[in-house]
């Protein structure tokens, strides 16, 4: 697979799915969780909310070093040749700016999560992705950087 084929499925992955598995740490503990998320066109920030009450939340405001990982199995045997990873590695900050914004983009892909998105108690943050690992046919892994030249010039078009 070329690198153009690669930003092809990446995108798709990213915009065809609603959930991802989202892992924290604090005091050199691991914290895994299930995000709803959203992607920006350009793949370089993914956008979730969560409880301020949560673990992750607190992980966060400790240590904003996240990975994100999605995937589109479907519980099958046919996952292993079949099923695609990408997981995205990046720092994840909660929202201060431009709030609206980016709660009416998650809100289009997440109408059910409107009451959520809208409660005092909860907080939207951005994650900006460093770099993705795409794992495809079992085996097959590739890694691109949000900074690489190819990954630019695709988005760039």
């Amino acid at each position: 697979m070329d690198e153009k084929e690669f930003l092809v499925k990446l995108k798709d992955l990213l915009k065809s799915q609603m959930l991802g598995v989202i892992a924290t740490e604090m005091d050199g503990i691991p914290h895994a969780s299930l995000v709803a998320y959203y992607s920006t066109d350009d793949l370089k920030y993914l956008i979730f909310a969560t409880s301020k009450n949560t673990k992750k939340f607190q992980n966060l405001t400790k240590n904003s070093n996240v990975c994100l990982l999605i995937d589109n199995r479907q519980n099958n045997p046919s996952d292993f040749n079949n099923a695609i990873t990408a997981t995205a590695v990046g720092v994840a900050k909660k929202i201060q700016k431009n709030i609206d914004y980016f709660k009416d983009l998650f809100i289009k892909k997440h109408p059910n999560l409107i009451d959520f998105i809208n409660s005092s108690d909860c907080a939207l943050l951005k994650i900006k992705v460093d770099k993705y690992q795409f794992v495809s046919n079992f085996q097959n892994v590739k890694y691109i950087n949000t900074q690489d030249k190819i990954f630019k010039d695709f988005f760039e078009k």
